[in-house]
């Protein structure tokens, strides 16, 4: 059973606080550990406030794909690349089957999968946006978002997230 971002944090909370109590749940306890896309969506979130910085991978500064490597990177993702081309490469499309983590992507410019974001929940993301700009926390109701989205899309190889029977497009 998976829960929503939120959910998870909330019973990963309630757990903690209920180890203290004496007695034991009465049923089987849901595993709450979060995925490493949920890791990495509470990474960007805490980058929240940091510049953008055209290249940038670091605390310092990050542009969209820059945000994407370093909170995968902090989350125990190995080898993950800068750039989104190379992003998309390493995922697959997921329709709107959205869960913390997931990588959107927008047409900026004119060009297709020129930006990404990271997806929190209730259709919002964390991304840095543009030059002079700041890692920010946006809506996917915004209308220029929903104008510029061209897809969503979740890594391929993540070993607790990956998902029997799904195409990789």
């Amino acid at each position: 059973m998976r829960l929503s971002f939120k959910a998870g944090c909330l019973l990963c909370l309630a757990v903690v606080v209920s180890a203290s109590c004496a007695t034991m749940p009465a049923g089987p306890v849901p595993d709450t550990t979060p995925t490493i896309g949920e890791k990495a969506a509470l990474t960007a979130v805490s980058m929240i406030g940091r510049p953008y910085k055209y290249k940038g991978n670091t605390p310092a500064g990050f542009d969209c794909s820059g945000l994407v490597q370093y909170s995968y990177l902090a989350a125990g993702m190995e080898d993950v690349p800068h750039g989104t081309k190379a992003l998309r490469k390493l995922t697959r499309s997921i329709g709107s089957d959205l869960q913390a983590g997931d990588l959107l992507f927008f047409n900026e410019r004119g060009m297709k999968y020129s930006h990404v974001g990271i997806y929190l929940e209730n259709d919002t993301f964390v991304h840095a946006p543009s030059t002079g700009g700041q890692v920010r926390k946006e809506s996917l109701q915004d209308l220029y978002y929903k104008e510029h989205f061209v897809d969503a899309r979740r890594f391929i190889d993540l070993p607790d997230e990956a998902e029997p029977g799904k195409d990789v497009q």
